[in-house]
């Protein structure tokens, strides 16, 4: 399912317009990136947790060049 999937869902389950679940849709991302940015921890019990996690860098290749990069 992608978010243009997703939107249509919930505006039907709501009895709601597709321009109304986009607008709360979008708000929730937001709010969710937003609150990860500033170092919080997001948890939506039956959904899933959203927090920030610092990883080692990995090596990967420049597509145009081939050079290696971190």
């Amino acid at each position: 399912m992608n978010k243009g999937e997703l939107v249509e869902l919930m505006a039907a389950k709501a009895d709601t317009s597709q321009k109304a679940a986009t607008a709360l849709l979008n708000a929730l991302i937001d709010s969710i990136t937003q609150a990860v940015a500033n170092g919080e921890k997001v948890t939506l019990v039956g959904f899933g947790t959203f927090d920030s996690r610092e990883r080692k860098a990995r090596e990967g290749r420049n597509p145009k060049t081939g050079e290696p990069i971190k």
